[in-house]
């Protein structure tokens, strides 16, 4: 019945984005109608007042638009949210049936596709006059009651072939109110191995990107300790922050220690925001 509901709500959350996306073209039409009279009436030499008046309208128009945007984007988000969730329950064995749903294995290099893709389509937060930006919106952490859903990815420690914790990119399976504990999945294994830990060995992704241009407090800054995705692998590793990034779409450039350089640092790495969070 779950997994019913959810398709009957990503139906209708499709419908209400396809209805944003139309409004949000409406405005866009009349926003540019407005920007062209703002031109004829530069071109004219129109009185003050008039040319005022224009531009509060064409104000207007592109706050409206952003609004609608913005009310799609969270829209995108809310269905992705829905689709994992829907993903991760339907492979929890027992749960529908008795019998053990196959598990998948994931190459390598699709894996490492889809990675960067989540990294690249990750939400910029753009925000409102008097807003500051949430958690979870690049460097800023989750609130202290926060809990990660299913499907929402985490840096995650378990023990290493030698016993040492490692940090590893995984996903949210579960997580019980009464121990204070997630189960998650390593991402790299679709499933085949499930780690159990407490809730403040878990560290959630960011959800949202900072915009240096706006909101540089939401930034790691330079020298800074943080955990960092290794390039094309599935764990973290200690690196200092070289460079935080100067515009949207910039990365992280990151420095990671290692003894066989002579002065321990190998040259700068470019990480996406979404796989950089503070070090523990």
């Amino acid at each position: 019945m779950a997994l019913v509901s959810a398709d009957s709500c990503i139906a209708e959350l499709l419908t209400e984005l396809h209805q944003l996306i139309k409004q949000t073209q409406e405005e866009r039409l009349q926003s540019e109608h407005n920007l062209v009279n703002v031109q004829k009436t530069h071109e004219q030499m129109q009185t003050e007042n008039k040319m005022r008046g224009l531009y509060t309208t064409a104000k207007a128009d592109a706050e409206a638009e952003c609004n609608l945007l913005q009310k799609a984007r969270d829209k995108i988000a809310e269905i992705k949210s829905l689709l994992e969730e829907r993903r991760i329950v339907a492979k929890i064995p027992g749960l529908y049936n008795d019998s053990k749903p196959p598990r998948k294995t994931m190459r390598r290099g699709v894996l490492m596709t889809l990675l960067q893709r989540s990294a690249m389509t990750l939400p910029l937060w753009i925000r409102k006059p008097g807003d500051k930006p949430p958690p979870l919106c690049g460097a800023i952490p989750a609130s202290g009651d926060y809990v990660a859903r299913p499907g929402d990815k985490v840096a995650a420690p378990v023990k290493a072939v030698d016993g040492d914790d490692q940090g590893i990119l995984a996903e949210v399976v579960s997580y019980s109110h009464a121990t204070n504990k997630y189960e998650v999945d390593d991402i790299d294994e679709e499933g085949k191995e499930r780690h159990t830990l407490s809730q403040n060995r878990v560290i959630p992704l960011p959800q949202w990107k900072a915009n240096p241009e706006t909101d540089v407090e939401a930034l790691f800054q330079k020298e800074q300790l943080v955990l960092a995705l290794y390039p094309q692998t599935i764990c973290f590793y200690c690196a200092l922050i070289h460079v935080p990034p100067q515009r949207p779409q910039d990365d992280y450039s990151v420095l990671s220690e290692d003894t066989f350089y002579a002065d321990s640092y190998p040259p700068p790495l470019n990480v996406a925001q979404r796989y950089v969070v503070a070090y523990l």
